[in-house]
């Protein structure tokens, strides 16, 4: 059977809808860290969660976009792309390991997790003397259609689903397959509500938050529709159409809108003004300035008060 990829569709007029996996992979990656690091092919250890945010002499803040350290404290940075890595992608991320190494006095490995469309992204920037390497891994390298089935295999066979079968389903609309996505996110979805007992109901919210996050970010209104149309047909439907779906996919677009006035505001408080912030994170100037201003009328208004106050306007 020929394997496709899906069309990813997006309203690029709307902001939110900017790179919604990154937020659902760092999602995946604070809560089920010891689950997801094997699925990506990474195996050091994890012990607990490193520090992401690195302040340099020049008071220069440095986001990065997550950090564990290892068992034999090595420390294992992931970051997140959804567009193609740039050579500038790599000087940014050269520059947090460097920071990080010297601010912890640590080694450091840096992991991509690519789940763009391109098939051969650059790892390496060679300048002067020196070359810099990353670990690429590659989503669309991975095929959802034969992990359903592996899935379903197990659990036809009685064989209880464990967290990391759980995990791994949180996966699947990054990667290949012949499912649509819309498909893939209800297939999730249903096996992670009926093994809930595996986990615990924090982290069974978390996965759906980060099912929700992808479905807002690839399904177009009507694609929604329908697949809140097929929940509702199961008894899954019941349940996440109740208390969950409308819940889960308002927390999210709540969440990505935060992501932006947090960018927004550190732009901000560098001097740059709307135009430049707008034009630097390809936003509507409008857009920008509404979310200035209110940064401005309530300086201690957090980030997520300030995306509520916008998504209610």
């Amino acid at each position: 059977m020929q394997e496709h990829e899906e069309k990813e569709v997006t309203n690029q007029a709307d902001p939110q809808n900017i790179h919604h996996e990154d937020l659902a992979l760092k999602t995946a990656a604070q809560y089920f860290g010891e689950e997801l690091l094997p699925l990506l092919g990474i195996t050091d250890n994890v012990r607990y969660v490193a520090p992401t945010e690195n302040v340099t002499l020049e008071a220069k803040q440095m986001y990065q976009d997550f950090n564990y350290i290892s068992t034999n404290n090595l420390w294992v940075h992931l970051e997140f792309e959804s567009d193609s890595v740039t050579r500038k992608d790599l000087k940014r991320f050269r520059e947090y390991e460097a920071t990080t190494a010297r601010t912890f006095n640590v080694a450091v490995i840096t992991y991509v997790i690519c789940s763009s469309k391109v098939k051969r992204p650059i790892s390496s920037l060679a300048e002067g003397i020196n070359v810099y390497h990353v670990k690429l891994i590659r989503l669309k390298n991975k095929d959802s259609d034969r992990l359903f089935a592996c899935v379903k295999e197990k659990q036809e066979q009685g064989m209880p689903l464990e967290k990391e079968d759980l995990v791994s389903l949180l996966l699947t609309p990054l990667m290949s397959g012949n499912m649509g996505i819309g498909e893939r996110i209800i297939k999730s979805l249903n096996f992670i509500q009926y093994a809930s007992k595996t986990v615990t109901p924090i982290e069974l919210e978390k996965m759906k938050a980060v099912l929700y996050t992808l479905a807002f970010k690839f399904l177009n209104k009507k694609e929604l529709a329908e697949v809140k149309e097929v929940i509702a047909m199961t008894e899954l439907g019941k349940m996440l159409v109740n208390d969950g779906f409308e819940k889960g996919l308002a927390e999210g677009k709540a969440e990505v809108e935060a992501k932006f006035v947090s960018i927004i505001r550190k732009k901000r408080t560098k001097g740059l003004d709307a135009s430049a912030i707008a034009e630097e994170l390809e936003l509507e100037t409008a857009y920008v300035e509404k979310v200035m201003a209110l940064i401005a009328e309530g300086p201690s208004v957090s980030d997520l008060q300030i995306a509520q106050m916008i998504l209610g306007q």
